[in-house]
């Protein structure tokens, strides 16, 4: 194990020594929630809210447009796809649909073709910071409400070798995944732990936070202490949230 490995592991091991369990108050509010994603990652993020969803993927051609940014796709997919699924959802139904995207300078990384254009993106990205936004759109089916909000994180890869690279790209795993890696995956650990200060649930794919302030914009409360529930989780400390969601969170 190199120094960058132990001293990610420490991290993990003192978030997992300071965090509870979340606390659970009052029961889930009378909503009926649907989650317009495919992503087993954003479910996985989404469970540690307390709020149980109708999974209805959402198909969208997920191609940036002419000049777009990284920023600005990410926010329009994840509206398109909000509203592609509230069409089809029962009417009064909270509809979540979120959209991440990597960016590196100015190019867009979605998710690789096949296993060439994985190890391509995971050898650019190497050593270097890449950008990755998470779009996040909140509507109402059959009603005008909407609300929508987006989580940048500024993310360190570290200098993994390229055998490390190729063993991971082999597995299957980058291939379903914007950049080519995911942030969770152990034994891998793509990303720089040690110089990591950005959301790391937003890289997931689920910036919890932003899902929480949207979520108060329709005036529903979560019943789990959400931060707390995604350090434990991700055995990650974070220092972002009470700019999020408040002094009090």
């Amino acid at each position: 194990m190199n120094a960058g490995h132990s001293n990610t592991a420490l991290t993990r091991s003192r978030a997992t020594a300071v965090l509870e369990s979340p606390r659970m108050s009052d029961p889930e509010p009378d909503f009926s929630f649907v989650l317009a994603s495919a992503s087993p990652r954003r479910r996985e993020l989404l469970a540690l809210t307390g709020w149980t969803a109708d999974v209805r993927p959402a198909q969208a051609d997920e191609q940036p447009l002419p000049g777009e940014n990284a920023d600005g796709m990410a926010r329009r997919l994840s509206q398109a796809k909000a509203q592609s699924v509230a069409e089809r959802s029962p009417a009064g139904s909270l509809v979540l649909a979120a959209d991440t995207v990597v960016a590196l300078d100015s190019a867009i990384l979605g998710k690789p073709a096949d296993v060439g254009e994985a190890r391509a993106m995971l050898e650019v990205l190497r050593g270097r910071e890449h950008e990755v936004i998470t779009g996040l759109s909140l509507l109402v089916a059959g009603d005008s409400w909407e609300a929508h909000d987006a989580c940048r994180t500024s993310v360190p890869m570290r200098n993994y070798t390229a055998n490390e690279a190729d063993a991971y790209v082999r597995s299957g795993a980058a291939l379903d995944k914007a950049g080519a890696y995911g942030i969770q995956d152990r034994g891998f650990d793509p990303v720089d732990m040690d110089r990591m200060s950005g959301c790391f649930a937003n890289v997931m794919g689920l910036p919890l936070c932003h899902l929480v302030r949207l979520m108060r914009r329709r005036g529903i409360a979560a019943s789990a202490d959400i931060p707390a529930a995604c350090q434990a989780h991700t055995h990650y400390v974070c220092s972002l949230h009470p700019q999020i969601l408040g002094a009090d969170a």
